[in-house]
Parts: C-alpha cells; structure tokens; sequence
C-alpha cells in the first residue's frame, strides 16, 4: 500500500493498526513484510531502512524459543518474503535524523498467504502519523479514502461516522462492564472435563472390512460373542437394531460371566507382573497363540478364581500375594538354580529388577526428603510448552520444588522427551506399552551423576543427613544406608564410606549412594 501527504519533517513514524481483514475491530494479528519513509524532493530517499540507520520497535506474535527470528527489524530491511508477525496495533519507525517525507509504502500481503489466518491476517484499516519527538503525533494518511475490503468494514465506517461522542462514551462505558463480568467469569474454576468418545448413530449393518480397510467390505456380522470361546461360556448374539446400551452390558456380562476364565486370568496375570516384573505369561496383553505360555498355569487359575472369589475386588489379591513365601523370599543368587534358569522364571528367587523411571525420581525425592506428598490438585510439567503454530515441549533444565510431586501428577505430553524419564525407558506415550522395556546405556550413568536434578537431590539428601544424624562420620553413613537402602551397613561398606567422605566431602558420597544398583533396584 502507498499514501502520499504533503511534505512534513519527522523523525518517527508511526503505522497504527485499526483493523484486519478478517475482523474490523482486531488491533493485532497482522503481518508487515517491508515498511519505507521516503523523502521529498527531486532524489527521494528511503530513510527507514536499516542501511539509513533506521530502526523499528514493535510487539510481535511469536513464541519464546522463536524470539529471534521474528523480529521488527525485518519490516525495513530492504527484503521482501519474510513477514514480521504483530501482536500490538503499532510499528513505529525512528529515522536517524529529521527527514522531510510525503510517502509511505508498506507491504502486508505480498505472498498471498494472509488469507491462511494462522499466519496472519492483512492490513485493511490504518492511520499513519508523524512525530517529531515521539510524545506528540500528527496524523498524516489513513485507509478512509480506500474503499472497505468487506461488507463488516463497510458497516464498521457506517458506524463511526455515525455515532456520536457521547455514545462512543458509553459504548465505551459497557465495553468497560463486559469486560469486567467476562474477568469475573473466567476466574471461575472450570468443572472437569475429559474427551470420552464421539457418540454416533449406530449403522444398520455391519461387515468385516477386508485387509482392514473399510472401502472391501466383506460378510454382514451381528454383534455376538466369540465362537472360539462357545464351548466354554454361554454364547450370545444380538440383532443389528439393537440399543447400543444393549450392547456394551451384554459384552459386559459375558467378559465377566463366571464361566469365562480368559478375564480374570488376565487381571490376575496383570497384578502379578506389576509385583513380580514379570507375569506368569509373559505377554500380559497376549493370552493367543503368538503369546507367551504360562510358567505356571495352575497357579494362574488359581489366582484367577481368587479374582472371582472376592468379588473382583482387587486388595485382597494383592495381599495374598506379597504376603507369600514366593514374594518374601531373598533375591540372593543360586548357581546351580541359575544354571537351569537364569532368568528365575520359576521362582527360585525374587527376581531382581530395575525401577521403572518415574520410581527411581521418586525414590530420589524420598531419599533426599523433598517428595510432595499432596493428594489431588493441578499436576506438574517436567518442560516448558511454547506455541507459535505448532506446539514445541522444551525439557527443564532444573527442577524446582513445583515438580516434587510424585511422578503419578506428571503432565505428560506425547511429543516431550525428558531425559531423566526417556533415558530410563519410560514408554512413548504415544503407544500402548503392555511391558516396559529395561535397558543399559551408558546414558543412564550420565544421567544419574551429571543432570541438574541428581545433583540437586544429592545436596538435599547430605543437608538432611546433616539435620538427621547428628556429629559424626559414621552416624551419617549409618543414616543414610537406612533412608536408601532399608538397612544398616557392612563393616567393610562402613569403612568404604567414611574414607570417601573424608576425601570428597558428604555431598560425593551421598551422588554415590544415590548412584549405586541398590538405590535403583527392587532386590
């Protein structure tokens, strides 16, 4: 866009906003890819450009990691492509010196793509105005001899030129109350609200969809039961008008009819996996042919009518289970067992695992005396969410004591990586995980020692030994053996300690401890 006005001295100038084009009354949101001020006379000059010594000032619309790339100052760089994104109704251009200018021009729309709003929409309504010293402005151009873009900025003008001051005031006056109820709405707290499926109309009829793909459809079925499972449980088959509500609570009752013995020896398996590392079938979401096979499968049908037993109650499961001599036997190793089973798949032992992720963060926090206990609330995030167009999770560098909370209130994200939780083979939260994986990389040593929060929760742990234990080198030792590994330590580790601690200070130590396999694995 051009506006010629006769000849006036400036030293700023100034393009004020009124309104885009997908909204007359929006100050903000616009795009400006190149602004020029050029001098009167028979040689004019672009006095904006950055070559001139100009300079541009403006807010823009752009996410904090992209702080740079964005900036005021490619609006009078002399190049055209990329747009400076505004987020405030002005730019203000200050010239080197007093000029004398009578044209502006400047570019809003030159690639087309404003119409795509996510950009940013064009320039439609503007006044330019001139200052000397930047406290006193006078107008110069505006957009009002331009014919309106759309039929809501024609009636915008209407409007304006039509309302009188006094009304202004109090169309100003109410916009004033609206905003104040709309404040007082918003402080409001939200009541919960979840995303639980999309209800639709069930169909007539339903088919098989051949290879999985719904445009070959295959044989009409009905809403029935498994066959495979005919001979065991009593079978079912509903008609293709039936409710939906019909559906799930037929599909309910049969899951858990008494004589379906696949339901609660998945339960049952799922509960001793999560205590055992392992389940008596090894693919816990796998019961088919390409699954494991049981270890041991009367004790899982055993535990199975246990499930029915209670009620589908799950406590007393779990009481049985760590109350038994299976679970409360020692983990120590056994030559010849491991021999003819190394991976205890028999139960010879407890077999030994590693923490999952979020354990060995919290048992980190426990040690050191900083876990959040609190119940309930707001969660937390272990990254900072920026967003400008597409959503970026930068991981934290330090965690402060808002993140102490148990790793069950963590505000997880799909696209996040942590690297305190990846590097310890915490599941892509885009899949499903069935069974977590238990890797060794040289990473997770790194990770231990090096990152901000070990570091961190090593400091905490040696002020709480020092709170804690009293005078006295092997009083801390002792103390500290107690918090992280339940017991009091060996003569030999003892002397270990109190040498290390004596050389490298309480705080090395307690990176150590917080360090070694016994901190971070269930024995």
């Amino acid at each position: 866009m051009e506006e010629r006005f006769a000849a006036v001295p400036a030293k700023f100038v100034r393009l004020v906003v009124e309104g885009v084009e997908n909204n007359p009354d929006a100050r903000n949101g616009f795009g400006i890819d190149e602004f020029e001020v050029w001098t009167s006379g028979g040689a004019p000059r672009n006095v904006a450009l950055t070559t001139a010594g100009g300079q541009a000032a403006g807010q823009g619309r752009v996410a904090a990691d992209f702080a740079g790339a964005y900036s005021p100052a490619l609006t009078i760089d002399g190049k055209f492509g990329a747009r400076w994104l505004a987020a405030g109704p002005e730019l203000t251009i200050a010239l080197s010196q007093l000029e004398t200018v009578d044209r502006i021009v400047f570019s809003s729309d030159r690639n087309g793509d404003a119409g795509d709003h996510s950009v940013a929409a064009f320039v439609s309504e503007y006044r330019v105005e001139v200052s000397r010293d930047s406290q006193q402005w006078t107008p110069v151009a505006d957009s009002r001899d331009r014919q309106p873009v759309n039929t809501a900025h024609r009636r915008k003008r209407l409007i304006d030129a039509a309302i009188t001051e006094p009304q202004r005031q109090q169309q100003a006056d109410l916009n004033r109350q609206l905003a104040e109820v709309n404040g007082r709405i918003n402080a409001v707290p939200s009541l919960p609200m979840w995303w639980v499926g999309e209800f639709k109309p069930i169909a007539d009829k339903f088919h098989v969809f051949v290879g999985g793909d719904p445009q070959r459809r295959g044989a009409q079925v009905a809403p029935a039961s498994l066959s495979a499972l005919d001979a065991v449980v009593a079978p079912y088959q509903l008609s293709d008008d039936a409710a939906e509500s019909q559906r799930r609570l037929q599909l309910a009752d049969w899951l858990t009819h008494p004589d379906n013995p696949l339901t609660p020896r998945v339960l049952a398996n799922r509960l001793w996996h999560y205590h055992f590392g392992i389940g008596i079938v090894e693919t816990p979401s796998d019961f088919g042919y390409m699954g494991g096979r049981p270890t041991h499968p009367e004790l899982l049908d055993w535990l199975a009518r246990q499930v029915h037993r209670h009620g589908w109650r799950l406590k007393p499961l779990h009481r049985l289970i760590v109350m038994s001599e299976t679970y409360r036997q020692s983990s120590a190793f056994r030559a010849e067992a491991a021999g003819a089973d190394a991976d205890s798949r028999l139960l010879w032992r407890f077999p030994p695992r590693r923490l999952t992720a979020e354990e060995i963060r919290d048992t980190m926090l426990s040690v050191a005396g900083k876990l959040n206990l609190e119940m309930g609330g707001p969660g937390f995030r272990l990254y900072r969410y920026v967003q400008d167009n597409v959503a970026t999770y930068i991981p934290l560098g330090e965690h402060g004591p808002e993140t102490y909370r148990r790793a069950v209130y963590h505000q997880n994200a799909r696209a996040s990586l942590l690297d305190l939780l990846t590097e310890f083979d915490c599941p892509d939260s885009s899949f499903s995980a069935p069974r977590r994986a238990a890797t060794t990389t040289p990473l997770q040593a790194l990770t231990l020692m090096n990152h901000r929060f070990s570091v961190d929760m090593a400091n905490d742990f040696a002020r709480r030994l020092e709170q804690e234990a009293g005078t006295g080198t092997e009083a801390l030792v002792r103390r500290a053996f107690v918090l992280t590994y339940s017991r009091a330590p060996a003569t030999d580790e003892l002397a270990a300690a109190v040498t290390l601690i004596d050389r490298h200070g309480l705080r090395a130590f307690c990176r150590a401890v917080l360090n070694s396999n016994e901190t971070i694995h269930l024995n």
